[in-house]
């Protein structure tokens, strides 16, 4: 930018050295691209190909602008990095840590452009996307407004795709967007309504993907594909949506051929024992050196039961690993670090966890047998049982006294913490709860001194697990010796993950385990959805969640007041930008939680060990694990992580 400023040099603002002064600028603006140009490193992962002419020169891979990431250690190309998982499912990780996205988190919180050159924003209704020219899909497949196109018209609005609509994460009070193609590269989203969730949706871990590689899945569409080609093509006897469907997983990740924007792609079809993700070579990211991202060529996922991860990661045969891996490894971890010295392959870091509590209880509200439903929907029952739970025995039997005793809430970092948010109704207090039980009047204590429900059942509660964390049981087994005290019979019944939630969403389990709020440190402007009946995967209220995101069509409508209270500041926090009122509506929230104890939270800021090999650069070493927002270790780019 010029600044005109009155001076000596005015005469330069004549109208022939305005004529000069515009020659000089239009060459400047030309020939700086063009140096610009030259300046890019080519891999040497990829120079074969180039110089073979199967793969168009660096400067034809990325877009016209990339986004230019200005890496602290800038790094050197080359080698795979190893990480474990426990099942299959998990390879859409990669999906994940490679966190790319429209929009996306920096490590400040903050939202910026990431695939996306630019979006503008009015009232948050209006959002206009704009693209950046040239870029392209992982199988060298221009990234235009098409794709935009495509989902929303041919997928999100297909009854044979989608049969109850677009996504819940699209709908603002019943309606849809007005979707509009601006131009091969700008497309338009309009709610009559504010959606203020609508970047914070994807940018999030588990993001909502509102474009699809279009060129890739039309060969799978009727409406661009007679069924019977799609059927013999791919040797099916199931109908084309079935079809379109299974190779249409950009998150799950398992489909190879599917072209991605990720800065690796996976060359792997499961079922498999190792995955191996490949460098992207048309991804967006760019350093200042002009080096294309990422710097490894390769990441690979071996599969192993997770039981074993944390001692594999002990023997230096993982180079990054934090899934699977818990406060309980890392004594073992640092041991082996220290006891081999220099010999020692890696280091063992301590990430903070931005959890609302680490491992939560979940009462189901909506449970179908009605007894329990009826004593879990009392309040006096579930401050009962939060009481009677001893989190300091917790805190230093499992996590060392280093974890924090508390409500699931927001954690002291966010603008948003209250004390009693964190200690309402946590004091261990077995007299306190046996009198609120004993107040109930619908269960009292039989001649063995466990309480019977008004049908003559002893009340037994099974807290039902994904059956993947030994932390879990231990914790389980500690409330099981205090609630005896309260005269409440505790068994753990561990199963599969989706076993577990399937069992969650139709109302059969009495009560769930599972981490606290995503998001610990939010700020005002973070919408408090989580706060609010949103989803069936909000263990406390699956039924309930079900009824808003299949907008009436399943699941059952919220009815008690403090639950409809919430959903009513959601809406108010929505529909307004005032900052002040904001933070009250968060507070407000909060405050219902805190007194309602949906949730039972037990400690929070457990710390989470992250095993980094010794010369693998860019990994923070104090960094904060968490799923969203953060990714993991998306927040922080895997992509510019170097081997020295």
């Amino acid at each position: 930018m010029f600044n005109y400023q009155e001076s000596k040099h005015s005469n330069l603002f004549k109208p022939e050295s305005i004529i000069i002064f515009l020659v000089i600028m239009t060459l400047f603006t030309i020939i700086p691209m063009k140096l610009y140009a030259e300046k890019y490193i080519e891999s040497e992962y990829f120079i074969q190909k180039v110089q073979n002419n199967t793969l168009p020169s660096i400067e034809n891979r990325i877009p016209k602008k990339p986004r230019l990431i200005n890496v602290e250690e800038p790094g050197k190309y080359g080698g795979e990095i190893r990480m474990f998982i426990g099942r299959t499912k998990d390879i859409r990780l990669m999906v994940v840590y490679g966190y790319s996205r429209l929009v996306g988190y920096n490590i400040n919180r903050d939202l910026v452009p990431d695939i996306l050159e630019k979006f503008e924003i009015i009232d948050n209704k209006k959002f206009t996307f704009y693209l950046r020219k040239g870029h392209k899909w992982s199988d060298g497949t221009e990234f235009t407004s098409e794709d935009f196109r495509y989902w929303w018209q041919d997928v999100a609005n297909n009854e044979k795709l989608s049969p109850s609509g677009p996504p819940n994460d699209m709908i603002q009070d019943n309606e849809a967007p007005e979707f509009k193609v601006i131009d091969k590269y700008t497309v338009q989203y309009e709610w009559k309504k504010p959606k203020t969730s609508f970047l914070n949706r994807l940018a999030s871990a588990s993001p909502l993907f509102i474009y699809r590689p279009a060129h890739y899945l039309k060969q799978f569409h009727i409406k661009y594909t007679p069924e019977e080609d799609i059927k013999k093509n791919n040797k099916s006897k199931r109908n084309w949506a079935a079809i379109h469907n299974k190779k249409d997983n950009l998150y799950k990740f398992d489909n190879p051929d599917l072209p991605t924007l990720q800065p690796w792609f996976n060359s792997t079809s499961p079922p498999a024992t190792r995955y191996i993700f490949k460098k992207n070579p048309y991804f967006h990211r760019v350093d200042q050196n002009g080096r294309q991202l990422p710097y490894l060529n390769q990441v690979r996922f071996s599969q192993v039961s997770a039981s074993l991860i944390a001692a594999k990661a002990g023997a230096g045969e993982s180079d990054l690993q934090a899934r699977n891996l818990s406060l309980k490894s890392f004594p073992f971890l640092k041991k082996n670090e220290i006891k081999l010295g220099d010999n020692s392959k890696y280091k063992t870091y301590l990430w903070k966890g931005a959890k609302g509590s680490h491992i939560a209880l979940f009462p189901n509200l909506n449970i179908n047998n009605e007894i329990l439903k009826e004593l879990f929907r009392d309040v006096r029952f579930r401050r009962a049982l939060s009481l009677s739970i001893d989190r300091e025995l917790i805190n230093e039997a499992l996590y060392f006294g280093l974890a924090s005793e508390s409500n699931n809430t927001v954690l002291k970092e966010s603008e948003l913490f209250k004390e009693k948010y964190k200690t309402s109704w946590t004091q261990y207090d077995i007299d306190k709860a046996n009198d609120l039980l004993d107040k109930i009047g619908t269960i009292n204590k039989g001649s063995d001194g466990f309480r019977v429900m008004k049908n003559g059942k002893r009340l037994e509660i099974i807290v039902e697990t994904s059956g993947e964390s030994e932390e879990e049981t231990d914790v389980l087994e500690l409330i099981k010796e205090s609630w005896e005290e309260i005269g409440i019979k505790l068994f753990s019944k561990p199963s599969q993950r989706d076993v577990l939630r399937n069992r969650i969403f139709s109302g059969e389990t009495m009560m769930a385990v599972w981490s606290g709020l995503e998001n610990g440190i939010p700020t005002r402007n973070f919408e408090p959805r989580e706060l609010a009946v949103t989803s069936q995967q909000q263990f406390q209220w699956p039924k309930w969640g079900q009824y808003v995101e299949t907008r009436g069509l399943s699941g059952e409508k919220a009815d008690l007041k403090e639950v409809i209270m919430l959903n009513d500041l959601l809406v108010k926090w929505q529909n307004t930008s005032e900052q002040n009122l904001r933070k009250k509506i968060w507070q407000d929230m909060l405050d219902i939680h805190a007194d309602q104890v949906y949730t039972i939270g037990i400690v929070s800021g457990v710390k989470q060990p992250v095993v980094v090999r010794k010369n693998l650069k860019n990994v923070p070493k104090n960094g904060i694990y968490n799923w969203d927002p953060g990714a993991h270790f998306g927040i922080y780019m895997p992509d510019t992580f170097w081997l020295e």
